[in-house]
């Protein structure tokens, strides 16, 4: 399953198979034995799946049985895509911690953090830095910002209960065999892992403001796919994409394939593009954000654009959430993103906060990606996660029967090593929500059935590469 275990601090989630279990299989028209046609059709005789149906995995890990071949007059055959598993094999952590500082040492009273904060309150920063200055790689200045003070001041306050909650997630993980001590090497071709796809989506809704203006009287609201691989460029940035079917489809975009999993829709443009996703008319019960935050380091590396804190605020949330929406949104470990969320972004848009969850890293042998303590970089991040505020009668008829939003949640898992690849997060929502509501995802760079998205890169992570072809010959 996706969620390999549920305790009560939170979920141990198996990200690879949450994204097998979506239903990734096509029908391949003209194949044979010993060869396949590079024509790629849908057929609509394959296995549903629903919002939020049940993976196909076991607590060993994920399971890939591709069906049988469908035979229609020899000339048809049924092949599964299954996400490429060595982007999940994890099995070291990034910067290593210290041998007091690992998971399964326990929690210790006082660590080097502790340590800090008892020298800095005798006003003696300047030693502890000293000790700093030795570990890290580069140097630093011996006068830290407001914002690493807050940063620290704020993981001071959550690390037990991560620290906690992650080792008794490890444990029945351990357990269980799906973490492991000694993780044996994968066995896939890593030469041929596709380490830098240019797929150019973020330019393509760039050049996009460039096309002629539709005229919306005209212009169909949802453009549905079909049997064909191709799609003109407009219909995708113009309208709201939709596979209606119960099977995958391909499309093929600047000559560029794409998977698209079964029951989805996706919107791809950028922010100033958002019309046809409100001519879409649907409202959302759950909307979950996953914004471009502005810091230094995106905009020294220039590896994606990014928005203001004005810019996010204009994201018309309101106007597609369904009266008492969730609404859960990703923040940096900046305390200034996470202020504003709180006490503006929410506000803004008549959220109220509810829940902060993290998200934790951790190894295939269940360490930690980085050091609990390490100053630069987190191995965790964080959700904040509200309800629309509306109408008395109307929330309270669609949260009976639900359970309410319980405060510091962990969501433990083994990173996907692709840059801001995020966990799905419909497993753990399920039990807080409807079976079959309206689920978005805004900023995605994924797709999921049952779900709708939007984003710039919304198709970026369904690029065939990152996949592989298993077939029934």
């Amino acid at each position: 399953m996706s969620v390999v275990h549920r305790l009560t601090v939170g979920w141990l989630v198996d990200h690879l198979s949450f994204i097998n279990q979506c239903g990734y299989e096509i029908c391949d028209s003209f194949a044979h034995p010993g060869g396949r046609n590079t024509s790629v059709t849908s057929t609509g005789d394959c296995h549903s799946t629903s919002t939020f149906a049940a993976p196909l995995s076991s607590s060993d890990g994920p399971t890939y049985a591709p069906g049988h071949a469908i035979e229609t007059e020899g000339k048809t055959a049924k092949i599964r895509y299954v996400f490429r598993e060595e982007f999940f094999d994890i099995s070291k952590p990034h910067i290593a911690a210290a041998p007091e500082e690992q998971l399964c040492q326990g929690c210790p009273e006082v660590g080097m953090f502790d340590f800090f904060f008892l020298l800095f309150h005798h006003g003696m920063i300047w030693i502890f830095f000293c000790r700093l200055v030795i570990l890290q790689k580069r140097k630093r200045k011996c006068v830290f910002n407001q914002g690493e003070l807050d940063a620290l001041e704020y993981h001071s306050k959550v690390r037990k209960l991560i620290w906690e909650g992650t080792l008794h997630l490890v444990q029945e993980g351990l357990k269980s065999g799906f973490l492991h001590h000694t993780t044996a090497k994968l066995n896939c071709r890593k030469n041929n892992v596709p380490q830098h796809i240019v797929c150019g989506l973020a330019e393509l809704c760039e050049m996009a403001k460039q096309f002629p203006a539709v005229n919306e009287s005209d212009h169909q609201a949802v453009h549905v796919l079909e049997d064909e691989t191709s799609c003109p460029e407009q219909d995708l940035l113009s309208c709201v994409t939709e596979n209606s079917s119960n099977c995958a489809k391909i499309i093929v975009l600047m000559g560029q394939k794409y998977l698209v999993p079964p029951k989805s829709s996706f919107l791809l443009s950028d922010i100033s593009c958002l019309q046809p996703l409100l001519n879409y008319k649907k409202k959302y019960d759950v909307i979950v954000i996953d914004p471009p935050w502005e810091n230094k380091s995106v905009k020294r590396s220039n590896r994606y654009s990014h928005l203001s804190l004005w810019q996010i605020k204009q994201i018309p949330v309101p106007a597609l959430a369904a009266p008492n929406c969730l609404v859960v949104t990703w923040v940096t470990n900046r305390q200034k993103h996470l202020r504003f969320v709180k006490d503006e972004l929410y506000p803004h848009w008549s959220v109220k906060t509810l829940a902060e969850w993290h998200w934790v890293k951790i190894t295939r042998a269940g360490e930690f990606v980085l050091p609990l303590d390490s100053l630069h970089k987190k191995p965790y991040e964080v959700l904040v996660l509200g309800r629309v505020q509306g109408d008395v009668n109307e929330a309270l008829r669609k949260s009976e029967g639900i359970l309410p939003i319980p405060e510091h949640q962990l969501i433990v898992s083994i990173p996907c090593s692709l840059h801001s690849h995020k966990p799905p997060l419909a497993a753990v929502l399920a039990e807080f929500i409807k079976p079959d509501v309206e689920c978005l995802e805004l900023f995605a760079r994924n797709l999921q059935p049952g779900w709708t998205s939007w984003g710039n890169e919304v198709l970026k992570f369904q690029h065939t590469d990152y996949f592989t072809l298993l077939e029934n010959e």
